[in-house]
């Protein structure tokens, strides 16, 4: 593979790693996360800290980067008094500082492809009322898709690789959301939140992931954000259905208690179980909530040598 390999062309070829987490490292490195920006907060107050955690997930194994956007919105941003021209520039820098790792890890010696993937999150990620968890807002596929094209249009004249429309809990979202990038001349992956073999709404995830399957857009489609034994039947589901590359990055396994702010249970995710996900088609595998460098570091190397991008050089 060159540099110039796009990972459309690098999912066809073998899996590639996901990084984890980006909040859970975050507040590992020491910073509070408590506010409804999120990690966005960090985009205007630390972005060098922002810089460190991508870097260090490049440097545990991952391919790809997910980028600090999942919560940043116009809408979100001017809650805090930030006007919109620096919310855009805030967008774009979240693209930036991404990029900015895969030069520092390049530098201190990592020589496989890199990629950087603009998070998009859902109209719900912006509420911060735990609503991204249960879709169905009250809004139409119109004005959904209204409220996400200006922050992408944004992100994608960033230059990502790709963006991920993820953690998506509705089907009607996920309609509002193809809409949203198409023209904007960038790839796309699709990833829902699921609960069992349904949707955070509760709709099927055949009805779910068929829109993709016609989505030129579209060069990944999965689920995230969801519990690990929750993943076997939808990268099923979604290999069959879209006939696409599958991407999952499921969270620790661990359960969010919103009253106590903190998690709790035991992790149920191991590295092993990439394997059964890899035969059933997930090509884009990592992990969301929880899962930090350590397991990301596992699942690079349970995907061995032969199942990873070739080095550039």
């Amino acid at each position: 593979m060159t540099r110039s390999t796009t990972l459309a062309e690098a999912l066809a070829a073998a899996p590639v790693v996901l990084d984890g987490g980006l909040s859970n490292q975050l507040e590992s490195a020491g910073h509070d996360l408590s506010d409804e920006l999120w990690s966005a907060r960090l985009l205007a107050e630390r972005p060098e800290a922002i810089t460190e955690a991508h870097l260090a997930y490049f440097e545990a194994g991952a391919d790809v980067a997910i980028t600090s956007s999942y919560q940043a919105t116009f809408e979100g941003f001017a809650k805090r008094g930030i006007p919109e021209e620096r919310a855009a520039e805030l967008l774009g820098l979240s693209v930036d500082l991404a990029r900015e790792a895969a030069v520092r890890a390049r530098a201190d010696g990592v020589t496989r492809p890199l990629w950087v993937a603009a998070s998009v999150g859902p109209y719900g990620a912006m509420l911060a009322d735990g609503s991204e968890y249960r879709g169905r807002y009250g809004l139409t596929v119109a004005e959904l898709e209204a409220f996400h094209r200006p922050r992408l249009e944004v992100l994608a004249a960033a230059g990502p690789d790709v963006l991920a429309l993820e953690t998506v809990p509705d089907a009607d979202e996920a309609e509002a959301l193809l809409r949203a990038v198409r023209g904007l001349g960038v790839p796309a992956w699709l990833s829902y939140s699921v609960s069992g073999d349904r949707t955070r709404a509760g709709q099927s995830l055949e009805e779910a992931f068929a829109p993709a399957a016609e989505a030129d857009e579209v060069i990944a489609v999965g689920v995230n954000c969801c519990a690990p034994e929750d993943v076997d039947g939808a990268v099923e589901t979604a290999a069959r259905v879209t006939g696409k590359p599958v991407v999952v990055y499921p969270n620790s396994g661990e359960t969010w208690d919103a009253g106590a702010r903190a998690w709790s249970g035991r992790s149920t995710f191991t590295a092993e179980q990439v394997t059964g996900w890899r035969r059933a088609g997930a090509r884009l595998i990592g992990g969301c909530c929880r899962v930090g460098p350590a397991a990301i570091t596992s699942i690079a190397g349970t995907l061995g040598e032969q199942g990873r991008a070739r080095p550039t050089e």
